[in-house]
């Protein structure tokens, strides 16, 4: 009888044992990111102050590639930015915290947008942007067992090459220890603008996407035409927006793409400017003269809201931090910061 019942609690005890185990792989495996992503001249410093007070588990470490103009084919690593962010990641990761690392496109100086880039030559592009990735992931990608690599930000005018982008993405993932994506950039479209609506299915049908780990989206979405708004506002926004009369759903056009590729959706971007119309042009840092704390507040309140317990969405990245300059118009106020450091908490 002793040692039936000393059985029975050997088993109890390996059974319980294999259930924790499961629950906690369950939990690693299911963890959201929860990121900030840094201005190109973060300071250390104030880089890993924010990352206690956002309460995020990831960093956005961007790479400066200095490119010339919106056509030129001439670009080179900056090797203050790339040393900077080795000193940063070895001091990330002693903390456990995870890191992304992006190639980030420094157009003339940051004055232009890289949704705008327009090398005169994509076939050397594609060449010379490979190499770039190459240098990377050998010199910081693979040595500071980085999480996560960006195939490519925001190239708009080029992401239709798919051919080429998936040639990127698979060289990433062969020579890459950890996950890959690409972060393409927010669209719109209006039921009345049949032109929006062909750019928006190119975009979703774009072959790139089967390639990658997990889709990435800077969710810079054009919500609303008033400069402030309720919070249930812009949630109702989220599902038809009031701007230009566009009706966009933009819910159920980040859906599709899950749906299509069965791959999570990470916003790889999410910011508003401290000012009115912060969900007018969240991507224009001066959109208005009138600083608005709350708006900012209001519009990463409206997100949290509306995909905080969507299972498909992989998580969020805060645009931008490190750096808290008079010029810095993305940096969270303090009530943005109470809501995103609550978020997946």
């Amino acid at each position: 009888m002793k040692k039936k019942i000393l059985f029975l609690l050997i088993s109890l005890i390996l059974v319980l044992g294999f259930s924790i185990n499961f629950f906690k792989k369950d939990e690693i495996q299911t963890e959201k990111i929860k990121s900030i992503n840094l201005s190109t001249d973060y300071d250390i410093k104030q880089a890993l102050k924010d990352v206690k007070t956002l309460k995020v588990n990831t960093v956005n470490v961007p790479i400066v590639i200095e490119i010339p103009s919106l056509t030129s084919n001439e670009m080179k690593i900056n090797e203050y930015s790339k040393d900077k962010a080795i000193k940063l990641i070895k001091k990330l990761k002693n903390d456990n915290i995870k890191v992304i690392l992006e190639a980030y496109p420094w157009i003339d100086n940051g004055s232009e947008y890289e949704t705008e880039y327009n090398p005169s030559d994509k076939k050397s592009f594609f060449k010379d942007w490979k190499n770039i990735l190459s240098v990377l992931i050998k010199d910081i990608g693979n040595k500071y067992d980085v999480d996560i690599m960006i195939a490519g930000s925001n190239f708009t005018v080029l992401e239709p090459y798919e051919d080429e982008w998936c040639n990127i993405i698979n060289y990433v993932k062969e020579n890459f220890n950890g996950e890959v994506t690409y972060k393409t950039s927010w669209w719109y479209t209006a039921s009345w603008d049949e032109e929006s609506i062909k750019k928006y299915n190119a975009k979703l049908n774009n072959k790139l996407f089967s390639k990658v780990d997990f889709i990435s989206i800077a969710a810079y979405f054009e919500l609303s035409g008033k400069s402030e708004n309720k919070v249930n506002e812009l949630v109702n926004y989220l599902s038809s927006t009031n701007i230009y009369n566009r009706n966009q759903n933009v819910v159920k056009e980040i859906n599709n793409f899950y749906k299509k590729y069965k791959k999570e959706i990470y916003f790889g971007e999410l910011g508003f400017p401290r000012k009115n119309n912060a969900a007018t042009h969240p991507w224009d840092s001066n959109v208005s003269s009138i600083y608005n704390d709350k708006e900012q507040a209001r519009c990463f309140e409206a997100y949290k809201k509306v995909f905080e317990d969507k299972n498909y969405i992989k998580g969020f990245s805060v645009f931008a931090v490190g750096e808290k300059g008079n010029d810095k118009n993305f940096y969270p106020s303090k009530e943005s910061i109470e809501v995103i450091s609550s978020w997946y908490n």
